[in-house]
């Protein structure tokens, strides 16, 4: 098991995490033009040359573009504003490019975001700066006062505006909360699978398997309560978010642990103990394609399918919308309510078609009893 566990979760980190930075071009960006004069559609063309991202959307409004970023359909919206060009020429205010940044989602997206918008504004600056003294240069012999006057347009004649939806608190805890919050229901509701699956097996013969089973859903519900108070207690206590989330956080936290409890469950009721041997990859997996850290877009395929099925991604989503976010959580909820639906229902199934009481020691004495005095009549 430990040659087993050592090559499997290096085999799963390491080109997971082999993506960041070498997909970052993958991450869709918008760039919205509105501005009047020529200036602007020339720094919108540079721009799609010269950024490293394959897919740069340029047919959107700013206020729909906006809306793609809540949603993390996009990683960065570039604006020019209509007055840019004029302001560029009159030289008496900067003209400014609004770089949008979405902080409410994967942690490697907004950094990365930071750096691209700081190396686009260097150069941009460094461009109009250059062009802004070589038309003024070309006037030789300027008075000390105008020449002083020319140069501090110099110097302001570009200014580069970076603005932050959905800022996060300062603090790696607050950026990790939702990861944090999903794994410990998620571990948790694993280790629950073992046992009370095992618990399941034990009496089969002692109660009919549709009991047994409700039972062991009742169970896990009764855990689920008690820890998700023991857990966004400890979280309000260390993150100290807003009171008003805490029966939203208890009520997911709740949610988490009965989809990710049969979901971890199905191995278990399928072949037994020897479950965890699968379930344990399928927890590290998830801990790339959870959305927390990468984004589905930068993922490598089979990362990016597990996603799809993964109560983990749809719990940090819902989590990230929820706590910083300005959208509705709702369609991750619903999502992590499928993902639940469908691993009961298979559930269900294993049980019932699978699953066939065995004789206690009990029932094997009774039967031998019955048995003899069977055997005494016949003899009678």
């Amino acid at each position: 098991m430990g040659i087993f566990y050592a090559i499997v979760m290096l085999s799963i980190f390491l080109p997971g995490y082999s993506a960041i930075p070498g997909s970052i071009d993958k991450l869709p960006i918008a760039i919205v033009n509105d501005d009047a004069g020529d200036y602007g559609a020339e720094i919108a063309n540079q721009l799609q040359k010269s950024l490293p991202f394959k897919n740069i959307e340029t047919g959107l409004s700013n206020k729909e573009a906006i809306k793609e970023l809540e949603k993390n359909d996009v990683a960065l919206v570039v604006h020019i504003p209509k007055t840019f060009s004029e302001n560029l020429q009159m030289g008496d205010t900067a003209a400014n490019i609004d770089f949008t940044i979405n902080e409410a989602g994967a942690t490697v997206v907004s950094s990365t975001m930071d750096s691209v918008v700081a190396e686009i504004n260097n150069q941009i600056s460094t461009q109009f700066s250059q062009q802004t003294a070589q038309n003024i240069l070309m006037n030789f012999n300027v008075p000390e006062e105008q020449a002083a006057e020319l140069s501090n347009k110099i110097e302001t004649a570009y200014a580069g505006n970076v603005v932050k939806i959905n800022e996060i608190p300062d603090g790696m805890h607050h950026n990790m909360l939702p990861m944090f919050l999903t794994m410990s229901v998620y571990i948790g509701a694993m280790i629950g699978a073992l046992q009370l699956v095992g618990a399941f097996k034990n009496n089969l013969g002692k109660a009919s398997k549709k009991r047994l089973f409700i039972y062991v859903q009742l169970t896990a519900l009764l855990i689920a309560v008690v820890s998700s108070l023991a857990g966004t207690g400890v979280t309000f206590l260390v993150n100290e978010p807003s009171g008003n989330l805490f029966f939203s956080i208890l009520g997911q936290q709740i949610l988490n642990y009965m989809v990710s409890f049969n979901f971890t469950a199905i191995f278990i009721f399928l072949i037994g103990d020897s479950g965890m041997i699968l379930n344990l990859p399928i927890l590290l997996i998830q801990t790339i394609a959870n959305g927390a850290t990468v984004t589905r877009e930068m993922m490598y395929l089979p990362y990016e399918w597990i996603s799809y099925i993964s109560p983990m991604y749809y719990s940090v989503q819902a989590y990230f919308a929820g706590l910083y976010g300005s959208i509705s959580p709702s369609p991750f909820i619903w999502s992590l309510v499928l993902i639940g639906v469908i691993s009961m229902s298979v559930n269900i199934l294993i049980v019932k078609f699978l699953h066939v009481p065995f004789a206690t020691e009990e029932m094997v004495a009774r039967g031998k009893i019955e048995s003899v005095e069977n055997e005494a009549e016949v003899t009678v």
